[in-house]
């Protein structure tokens, strides 16, 4: 799509392009079945708002916040520069709250909320690209870590489920689950068998309040930053770091159910579970030359 932004006039805010776009989705498809994949890019890097936005205008007043200086004659290049980066980031979530809310109360008035599903997640924690402070907000919440990071901090985010006479309001879960659980779930809702080749599991049953299969342990890796690797068995959470230089390095072991925060390692008074975790981490190792795993072969 062509858009007729430039460097120094930019009349076109892409988040509220995408959000007009499906809203006019959900109208043309509220009378039948529809998927609807709504990737809003609020709050992100760059920080970015339409011109003269009031929500910037309110939080660069409630924060009291003086600019700082920015570099003039932006190219393109990079991020572009933000002269107050807090009341910026808080605009971009109160702009999302805002379009979310609409997306809610179109559903309400179609008619259609007893038979929809609103999921609403982050796909990782927060990061400081392009002015972004997450200290400020105490955006980890008190969690290790933030993008990037295989601790709790880049990893545990929001996940809200919405479903009137479905899902109780206010009710919480204890399912620890990833974004490869949603592939299975959606073909579930829908009546359709799930791909084989998925390690999600549909959870559908906890949105249900009924009895949930669990994972047996969950993995991940991170190709950046020396290479990381991170699995969770029940409370367990394992984490290896310079896994590129050290594919049988030390792993880092934390009780998530008495210190979600990570900050005690036990990995010394547990062998016996990091022996089951460097396992899970070698057979798991997905071995792309892209990624420059030499070691790992």
């Amino acid at each position: 799509m062509s858009l007729p932004n430039t460097n120094t006039s930019q009349t076109v805010y892409a988040a509220q392009l995408i959000h007009d776009k499906a809203r006019e989705f959900i109208q043309k498809n509220s009378r039948q079945p529809f998927f609807l994949f709504l990737s809003y890019t609020l709050p992100h890097a760059a920080l970015q708002l339409p011109a003269n936005d009031s929500l910037l205008a309110y939080y660069v007043k409630a924060f009291e916040e003086k600019p700082v200086p920015v570099a003039t004659g932006w190219q393109g290049k990079g991020y572009q520069p933000q002269a107050y980066p807090h009341a910026a980031y808080a605009a971009m979530v109160g702009r999302l709250d805002q379009y979310v809310g609409e997306v809610r109360k179109q559903v309400d008035a179609l008619g259609i909320a007893d038979n929809t599903l609103i999921l609403f997640a982050s796909d990782n924690g927060p990061h400081k690209e392009g002015g972004n402070d997450p200290s400020f907000f105490n955006s980890s919440a008190g969690l290790k870590g933030i993008k990037r990071d295989l601790y709790e901090g880049g990893l545990r985010t929001p996940f809200i489920a919405w479903w009137p006479g479905t899902i109780q309001a206010g009710r919480q879960s204890e399912f620890a689950g990833a974004f490869w659980d949603l592939l299975p779930t959606f073909a579930e809702l829908a009546g359709v068998k799930a791909p084989q080749a998925t390690d999600g599991i549909s959870i559908v049953p906890e949105l249900k309040n009924s009895s949930q299969k669990n994972h047996e342990y969950l993995y991940w890796e991170f190709h950046e930053q020396g290479g990381k690797q991170a699995v969770r068995i029940d409370n367990w959470k394992g984490i290896r770091l310079n896994a590129m230089t050290h594919a049988d390095g030390p792993i880092e072991l934390y009780n998530l159910q008495s210190d979600p925060a990570e900050q005690h390692n036990v990995a010394a008074a547990h062998p016996d579970v990091i022996a089951r975790i460097a396992d899970i981490m070698k057979k798991n190792m997905l071995k792309m030359t892209i990624f420059l795993f030499p070691q790992m072969h």
